[in-house]
């Protein structure tokens, strides 16, 4: 590659979030996520208009992973496309851009089992119908380890990452190591601080792929993560703060996972505190964040570290 690709942040509100996509001006453009159902009408076009480009000239939909605020925008960006983009996604996330549905069932076999609100997946389910654009196949499923063309000499390499959701990947750009991680890496968590996870040895595995395999020149970010004292970083970070972000991510975990460790050889009790059963977690870590605030990474992760202490159990229950 002669010349360094640029990209462009594409931000579109939602609530007490803004959401992030990026546009890579390559001859054959692409957006990576998509936010909402009304994020490529009321951010993206105009952002990209901004900047002398057309939304329907886009031909690459990249999708980091399949939680809604990162593909529910997709079907209808495709449409402002005339149809003509390809949308890609790994394909242990892809039930998640096929169905609402798939989104309930997130809910309901993980975080779900622990908030105690009757109401949940009722207002799961609601949200999905509200900002996911439309239910769709992707156009190319992929698995890791594929290089995409975005025309002329700019190629983009894909990278699993799973552990924030079992498909999330990096997409980087070859010969410049531009990253976008999505949520692939947490660092302190964002808004709720707590970093969220579903497989924490496949999220870290992830991070430690990302600090030594790919070494972020410039790495992007799907929300703005926090630092130990909760200040937040920006979505795009130079190298030494990429290299910050993964260390801090890798400290994180390494916290996070002693204390879960410690919960969990013990034995889960349920109580009257918000983060039951993992109540001896919050206090090891001081953590006094509201759990319930969705997308309640606190259970979340929790969960991760309870199903792993399971087979673990299992495996040493089974050898002889």
């Amino acid at each position: 590659m002669t010349r360094e690709v640029t990209v462009h942040p594409l931000v579109s509100p939602w609530g007490r979030f803004g959401l992030y996509s990026f546009f890579i001006d390559a001859p054959e453009p692409a957006i990576v996520d998509t936010g909402i159902a009304t994020s490529p009408a009321e951010g993206m076009a105009p952002a990209l208009e901004a900047i002398g480009r057309r939304i329907e000239d886009v031909r690459w939909i990249l999708l980091t992973h399949g939680h809604i605020d990162h593909i529910g925008g997709a079907h209808a960006l495709w449409e402002l496309t005339g149809r003509r983009a390809q949308v890609v996604i790994h394909e242990a996330d892809a039930p998640m851009l096929r169905s609402r549905r798939a989104h309930v069932e997130e809910y309901r076999a993980g975080r779900g089992r622990y908030l105690r609100d009757p109401e949940g997946e009722a207002k799961v389910a609601v949200a999905a119908d509200a900002v996911i654009s439309g239910e769709m196949e992707s156009t190319l499923l992929i698995k890791g380890g594929e290089t995409l063309s975005l025309g002329g000499d700019v190629t983009v390499s894909v990278h699993p990452v799973p552990g924030h959701t079992p498909g999330s990947v990096a997409y980087v750009i070859d010969g410049q190591r531009s990253v976008f991680a999505g949520d692939a890496v947490q660092i302190h968590g964002a808004a709720n601080g707590f970093p969220g996870y579903t497989d924490p040895a496949a999220y870290r595995a992830g991070l430690e792929h990302l600090r030594d395999e790919i070494r972020p020149r410039h790495l992007y970010l799907g929300h703005p993560y926090r630092r130990a004292d909760g200040a937040p970083y920006g979505v795009e970070l130079d190298e030494a703060q990429a290299t910050e972000a993964l260390t801090q991510s890798l400290a994180a975990e390494s916290r996070v996972a002693e204390a879960a460790r410690g919960c969990l050889d013990a034995g889960l009790r349920e109580t009257d505190s918000p983060y039951s059963p993992f109540d001896p977690v919050a206090d090891a870590l001081g953590y006094t964040g509201d759990p319930t605030l969705e997308p309640s990474p606190f259970f979340t992760s929790l969960h991760g570290y309870r199903a792993q202490h399971h087979e673990t159990v299992q495996y040493r229950s089974f050898t002889p």
